[in-house]
């Protein structure tokens, strides 16, 4: 395992992988940057291929030397920078001690696992990475069995959605693919629909959730696209009394996603 030292600003392995920050150069090495102590445990917890590892010394607590010392475990090349040389590489001034370059830990729908009765997340066309990465969190927080992005609007891996799901991404089955593909996925395994529609005229809490479900959310601008509609078993909506006409999408997701968990604990409707 290599441990080495970077305080040159223009050092050719900082400078490389601070251009992860740039999805065109995700995209060309299948890497990406994962910032923070938790996320970058999480991401060893859940089997991430990791490349390399950026510790900043002087900012690493009891924390941060717990995750350095399961990285020289799993034997990843280790580069120790100075506060300048961090925070280079850094997003903004989140300076808490480490940042891990990681493999696109990739899977396609085929490979999805479904088991008895799962319970699917579906997201389509969103584009901000905070709203995907809060619904990560609650999908993990709720017991959902996978998230499927639909016609993404950002890569599943950016590094900013790793950081809004506090690394809860490596805990979930995850993949990319067309609506299309999706539906047919979902078809061909007798997975029902629960739509999230503004015009919907069922209440959340009127669907079922207990048996294969897969839980479908549009982007806040334009909503599912019509085929969700015409395919979907169930369309629900979440009831709004105040001037507002919908709530963020991670906050529907929430509600969903708790739905399904209450009613599958066998809580009473």
């Amino acid at each position: 395992m290599a441990s080495r030292g970077i305080t040159s600003l223009s050092n050719p392995r900082l400078k490389a992988a601070a251009r992860l920050r740039g999805r065109r150069e995700r995209d060309r090495q299948r890497l990406t940057l994962i910032d923070g102590v938790r996320e970058t445990a999480r991401a060893l917890a859940g089997g991430a291929s990791i490349v390399e590892a950026f510790i900043a010394d002087e900012l690493c607590d009891d924390e941060c030397r717990a995750t350095l010392r399961l990285l020289e475990q799993a034997g990843v090349p280790i580069w120790h920078l100075g506060r300048d040389a961090f925070a280079k590489l850094a997003y903004g001034d989140r300076l808490d001690g480490i940042i891990a370059v990681a493999n696109l830990p990739l899977r396609t729908l085929a490979e999805m696992p479904v088991g008895d009765s799962p319970l699917f997340a579906v997201v389509e066309g969103v584009e901000k990475p905070g709203n995907i990465g809060a619904i990560l969190r609650s999908a993990d927080g709720a017991g959902v069995s996978g998230l499927i992005i639909a016609e993404p609007g950002t890569d599943l891996f950016n590094p900013n959605v790793i950081r809004a799901s506090v690394g809860t991404i490596f805990a979930l089955p995850v993949c990319v693919a067309s609506s299309g593909e999706v539906l047919d996925w979902l078809r061909e395994r007798e997975i029902a629909i629960v739509a999230a529609r503004l015009d919907a005229m069922a209440g959340y809490t009127e669907a079922d959730y207990t048996g294969a479900v897969a839980i479908a959310l549009g982007s806040e601008a334009r909503g599912l696209s019509d085929p969700w509609a015409e395919l979907a078993t169930t369309s629900v909506r979440v009831p709004m009394l105040g001037i507002g006409d919908s709530l963020n999408v991670s906050a529907t997701a929430a509600i969903l996603f708790y739905e399904a968990l209450r009613q599958r604990d066998g809580a009473p409707r």
